[in-house]
């Protein structure tokens, strides 16, 4: 029974959703530089130093969990919704290796990073397909969590570009360029037929960040400015259809799938940033965008510190009550 586990039990790859939000925010920050100078590459640096510590944590929480609960990692994996944030690992280390090149830490280090990221990322995309493949999926693992072993492969050519690594970042950009659109009717599919409970609400912020990484990546692979405003068209129409799902968010007690908003806005308000270059206008949205992002990762690091203290993050999960629309005569023919 779960409810008799350790605290340390409950430390999975759900926990490197944090890593991922602090990156996406130091990237965010550094597209501010141009505006805001020096103070922008030190919140940059800073969020940068918080995604790295976050991630020693949690890799040392979870390796201490292996040894004293060695069946835990099968259970996450074998888990509906969990299994999917086990690309959250290998996406973290390809976004570590992202803001080591953007903040030029030791090259080494970084290329090396990226590179076991990169395999890492490999390896998850290839096992969860093989499980779509397989008829593995279930209704329970269509949630918006399964674009995150996508959008990792739509990360690598931010880091790969620069150091000198062009045509793997193509063929992972192509990885997630065509499974992005599979994903996204899929979810939508089992929205449909069987809407998701109002726990996993937070993860719909998950569907912003496939448009924005592929606004930025494409970027760094020579596309011309045009392709990112249409991917921030894409994702500004993602994020106004998720605003409408605020109140019920709001609503739902804290825990740590609310950190699936985290990287998404930070994403979007780094390619918001990347187009005032070339777009003015929008140098106000995107500050706003950032001021929003950067309060939100706040509130959810002093939510989850309290959730550490209080011991309700580090629980059993709820058990998720799926509604189910009664028959009517019509519908049973």
């Amino acid at each position: 029974m779960t409810k008799n586990r350790p605290a340390l039990y409950f430390v999975g790859p759900q926990w490197f959703a944090p890593v991922m939000g602090w990156c996406g925010l130091a990237l965010a920050w550094h597209r501010a530089e141009d505006g805001f100078g020096p103070a922008a590459r030190t919140l940059s640096e800073a969020c940068g130093a918080v995604a790295g510590l976050i991630f020693a944590a949690v890799v040392a929480a979870m390796a201490l969990r292996s040894v004293r609960n060695p069946g835990a990692l099968p259970e996450d994996l074998a888990h509906p919704v969990r299994q999917g944030f086990a690309a959250a690992f290998p996406v973290s280390i390809i976004l570590l290796a992202t803001v080591g090149v953007t903040l030029e830490w030791p090259a080494r280090v970084t290329e090396a990073a990226w590179a076991i990221g990169l395999l890492g990322q490999l390896t998850v995309t290839t096992w969860m397909v093989s499980r779509w493949v397989a008829g593995k999926l279930r209704w329970a693992s269509i949630t918006p969590v399964i674009y995150i072993p996508i959008v990792g492969n739509i990360l690598v050519p931010l880091a790969g570009v620069p150091l000198h690594h062009e045509a793997l970042s193509w063929a992972f950009f192509g990885i997630g360029a065509f499974f992005w659109p599979v994903v996204t009717a899929v979810v939508l599919a089992r929205q449909v037929q069987q809407p998701m409970p109002d726990r996993l609400a937070p993860s719909w912020f998950i569907t912003v960040a496939p448009p924005s990484v592929a606004g930025i990546s494409a970027l760094a692979l020579g596309a011309p400015m045009p392709v990112a405003f249409a991917a921030l068209g894409v994702a500004g129409l993602m994020l106004f259809v998720v605003a409408t799902r605020v109140p019920a968010i709001l609503k739902t007690p804290f825990g740590m799938p609310s950190w699936s908003a985290s990287f998404p806005l930070a994403a979007f308000s780094a390619l918001l940033m990347r187009a005032t270059a070339e777009a003015p206008g929008l140098h106000l949205p995107g500050i706003l965008m950032l001021a929003v992002t950067s309060l939100v990762l706040l509130g959810l690091t002093l939510a989850t510190i309290r959730g550490l203290r209080a011991g309700s993050l580090l629980a059993p999960e709820p058990v998720a009550v799926l509604a189910v629309e009664p028959a009517t005569d019509s519908s049973r023919g």
